[in-house]
């Protein structure tokens, strides 16, 4: 039986902007992996995996008219289940990659898969640039203990052990001293706002405190990546945005790559840098949480998004028209990235159009006819502009969508 212990690594010093859409990721392309931008090679990258269960499965990837079949076909002709199909991505260092759909889409079962403990049937896996699916058992012990950390669900603390000895339980295995690896849980506690709580076992502690407890533990050991496998959705909504929260300011603090799996849109567009969102064991689209909203890949995705606010997710770029004559140098300035529900505000606040800049270039201005159309949803949407070139006769430019060239 393969080791299945928490872990520790080493994070990456830098972290790419949270607000670059993915430019190299097509929503709606399914097995087509992103590309990390800038100099760093990606945490992990994913190239037509497969995770096929029941007799035989090895032969579902590599023949093309099983591959194709629906699920429910696949099963009854092979009696196979393909929970993961001809999966591709890439994470990149620092981003917070969230996979999400509902229950049965193979999401928790990919996660599984990044550190092997489920084997995956097919395809190709990279952590770091080393090749995961050719780990002996001893590389795959020190990939688990040392460079990925799982945060569970159903937390997985020990009952029997204090709030100090749960969090420190990954540094024992590691072998790590008892006084350093108590120093260290110590300080873990404090991180996550369990300082005053360090002696209490988990049964005095309420879901939210404990899920702080596996989040401790799992940082206590310094990992390259963190998993986290649908860790909130046992709590209640409150607690649930709480810790949230929590993972946002870690980010933030250490710029840490996350890997997190949800069921829940309205978490994964507030925590996610990307999303894949998965379907059928496939990813249906990948990008960033404005590409997913404003550009979705089929009626699937849009149904998804369909009570999304979209003022708050889509961002001022979408609402761009070019400046007319004194129009670059008067109005509020707001970022390419500030969110349409800020610059609706900005706009009322100055009452005349607010400019975009970026770099001290001014891209274009924004204005409440925009703004107001960006908010009605795609079937309103004017053209877009971008703020590159000139604008065309009728005042307005046609810009860059998600997926498409400029």
């Amino acid at each position: 039986m393969t080791d299945r212990t928490g872990t520790e690594g080493t994070r990456p010093d830098t972290r790419p902007p949270t607000d670059t859409p993915g430019t190299t990721d097509i929503p709606g392309t399914t097995g087509t992996p992103g590309t990390a931008t800038g100099t760093h090679d990606p945490v992990f990258s994913v190239r037509g995996l497969w995770k096929v269960f029941g007799p035989g499965a090895e032969r579902v990837p590599g023949d093309p008219d099983l591959a194709a079949l629906p699920p429910a076909e696949l099963t009854a002709r092979t009696g196979c289940t393909a929970a993961v199909r001809d999966v591709s991505f890439e994470v990149r260092p620092g981003e917070c990659f969230v996979v999400m759909g509902l229950s049965g889409s193979g999401k928790s079962t990919l996660v599984r898969c990044l550190t092997r403990l489920i084997e995956p049937t097919a395809g190709e896996l990279e952590m770091d640039g080393e090749d995961v699916l050719a780990m002996d058992r001893h590389r795959l012990r020190e990939l688990r203990r040392h460079r990925a950390a799982m945060v569970f669900q159903h937390f997985g603390l020990l009952p029997h052990r204090n709030v100090l000895d749960n969090i420190a339980y990954g540094l024992r295995i590691q072998g790590v001293p008892k006084e350093e690896r108590r120093e260290r849980a110590a300080a873990m506690a404090a991180k996550v706002g369990l300082a005053g709580l360090e002696h209490r076992r988990p049964g005095q502690l309420s879901g939210g405190q404990q899920q702080r407890v596996g989040i401790a533990r799992a940082l206590a050991v310094d990992p390259e990546v963190m998993l986290f496998d649908e860790p909130f959705s046992a709590l209640d909504p409150l607690i649930r945005r709480d810790m949230q929260e929590e993972v946002l300011r870690l980010r933030r603090e250490e710029g840490r790559t996350m890997v997190f799996i949800t069921h829940d849109l309205n978490e994964a567009l507030r925590i996610g840098d990307r999303i894949a969102l998965m379907r059928d064991g496939g990813i249906v689209q990948l990008g960033t949480p404005e590409e997913i909203v404003s550009s979705p890949a089929d009626d699937y995705v849009r149904d998804f998004v369909r009570d999304v606010p979209r003022a708050s997710v889509v961002s001022v770029r979408q609402a761009l028209r070019p400046a007319r004559t004194g129009e670059e140098t008067i109005g509020e300035e707001l970022a390419p990235g500030t969110p349409v529900s800020e610059a609706v505000t900005a706009v009322v606040r100055g009452g005349a159009p607010a400019r975009v800049v970026e770099n001290g270039r001014c891209l274009g201005v924004v204005d409440a006819e925009r703004l107001l159309t960006v908010v009605a949803g795609p079937e309103a949407d004017a053209p877009r502009y971008t703020g590159r070139g000139s604008a065309p006769d009728t005042g307005e430019a046609e810009g860059t969508r998600n997926g498409e060239a400029a």
